[in-house]
């Protein structure tokens, strides 16, 4: 990889290809998750794939370039959704779109409803810190690192939204025995 960035940087356009095909489905589920839809996901992918290449100089340790790469993808997925005023809400429609993408995750309908509901409680924030913790098991070094914030920020977040989504667990368990 070091050598790939070095050539990269160097204006080699294979090199940035090839670094560019080594992350495009991990860029593609993060823009996927943010924005909910294919077409927006790969205008994200584009503009994150034009940071990245405009910026790629500025790497100094190719260590960290996974984690610099996820950010300007998280970073355009936040500002492709704030410029076009859409609302990120977790709809059974993103439950089928990540089934297609992921291949390890298993279909249950019922989870999924249960999810989607859970998941309107959250905002931007919470949503990017839980599926960093969760679903791409970043370390919370990893995730304060990514999303330039506190370490304690990043902890105080994730439980935050944590319990945002116990207590809507309740109140959904409580109303599906009502019924």
């Amino acid at each position: 990889m070091e050598n790939l960035l070095r050539r990269a940087q160097e204006g080699d356009e294979k090199a940035f290809l090839e670094i560019f095909s080594r992350y495009e489905t991990q860029m593609y589920r993060i823009a996927f998750l943010h924005v909910k839809n294919e077409e927006d996901a790969l205008d994200v992918m584009q503009e994150a794939a034009y940071r990245m290449f405009k910026n790629i100089g500025s790497v100094k340790s190719p260590e960290y370039f996974k984690t610099w790469l996820m950010r300007i993808t998280m970073n355009c997925a936040v500002d492709h959704i704030r410029k076009n005023s859409k609302v990120v809400q977790i709809s059974t429609e993103y439950f089928e779109n990540v089934e297609e993408i992921s291949e390890t995750y298993e279909k249950d309908v019922l989870l999924n409803a249960t999810l989607e509901e859970l998941m309107t409680v959250l905002d931007t924030e919470e949503k990017n810190v839980i599926l960093l913790k969760y679903y791409y098991e970043y370390s919370f070094q990893e995730m304060s690192g990514l999303l330039k914030r506190p370490l304690g920020t990043v902890k105080s977040v994730l439980y935050r939204g944590l319990r945002k989504l116990r207590e809507k667990a309740k109140e959904v368990r409580l109303n599906e025995t009502d019924n």
